[in-house]
């Protein structure tokens, strides 16, 4: 390249990167008006939440409405049922997700391993209850299947001879583990069933030929392999199971006590049955926080995950 020609290039660059500039700005003024939205959306709602959090707000006396500072989230900490709610909410999250990757993880293998009739519908009927809504399938479980009189489970107890359990009763936060666990566990298949496709056969044709069993192409190949799809799965199902509601009003109400009391549970406890507005908007920004740190933690663990491969 010559001098004359090399000038061109240098003089031509910078005209060529404000012309790239210039041209962002269509783009910019386009999304404007759905960032405007979007920030109107969510900033509101939270200024009012931060407001109704520092204000002593009680339905019941709408007119004593006055400046607490930071009392409603002492009230909150120090209420009785925060720390059952808080280990409730820790104990349904991380058995959910237990459940949900191992099962989801076998049972997308023999999926895809097990060539048989019939197959396709199979993995229908395993995805379909992902498409349920959480309340109906609430009801299913409660009214089907946990219940001590005319439920499956206590029928296949009368057949043995057993006493019938009142599982809603007397393991409550077991019940909506299951529950919950039903609900999520699709997702996972689906999730790892749609990523086992994308792997590759040569290598584990390969790999048989080197004379590899099940077990060892299952353990360093498929699950090497799904390492990226199940941290997506943690990331997503956390972020949901967070904020488990529905399956908890419609089935045991957080009771007998606070044996099934979750964080969100609480809140809404606080807020429409004790009709105490400041301290449930309090125990929301709590409930934000704790989510946004468990999202900037998986978010994290997924980056370094795709770093790595």
């Amino acid at each position: 390249m010559t001098t004359s020609t090399l000038d061109t290039h240098l003089k031509s660059a910078p005209a060529a990167a404000g012309g790239k500039r210039r041209s962002l700005k269509p783009g910019w003024f386009l999304v404007s008006p759905s960032v405007a939205l979007l920030l109107l959306w969510m900033i509101i709602p939270l200024g009012m939440t931060i407001y109704f959090s520092l204000i002593r707000y009680n339905l019941l006396y709408p007119g004593e409405n006055q400046f607490v500072g930071l009392e409603n989230f002492e009230y909150f900490l120090t209420d009785a049922g925060f720390m059952p709610g808080a280990l409730n909410t820790l104990a349904l999250v991380g058995s959910v997700l237990l459940i949900s990757v191992v099962f989801g993880v076998l049972i997308a293998a023999l999926l895809e391993a097990c060539e048989f009739w019939g197959r396709g519908i199979v993995r229908v009927l395993l995805i379909s209850p992902f498409f349920i809504m959480p309340t109906v399938s609430a009801l299913v479980w409660k009214n089907l299947i946990f219940h001590p009189v005319s439920g499956i489970l206590a029928a296949i107890w009368k057949f043995f001879g057993a006493q019938p359990v009142d599982w809603l009763a007397q393991h409550p936060l077991l019940s909506i583990i299951f529950i919950v666990s039903w609900q999520w566990l699709p997702f996972a298949i689906l999730i790892l069933m749609t990523a086992m496709q994308s792997l590759d056969q040569d290598q584990k044709e390969a790999a048989r030929l080197d004379g590899a069993g099940p077990i060892a192409i299952f353990w360093h190949l498929t699950l090497p392999h799904l390492a990226r799809p199940i941290a997506v799965v943690v990331m997503i199902e956390t972020i949901f199971l967070l904020s488990v509601f529905a399956e908890i009003f419609t089935t045991t109400s957080g009771g007998p006590g606070f044996e099934s009391t979750n964080l969100a549970y609480l809140i809404y406890n606080h807020a429409l049955l004790q009709f105490d507005v400041g301290m449930a908007s309090a125990g929301g920004l709590i409930a934000v926080v704790i989510a946004n740190l468990a999202a900037i933690v998986l978010i994290r663990m997924i980056g370094k995950n795709l770093t790595n491969q």
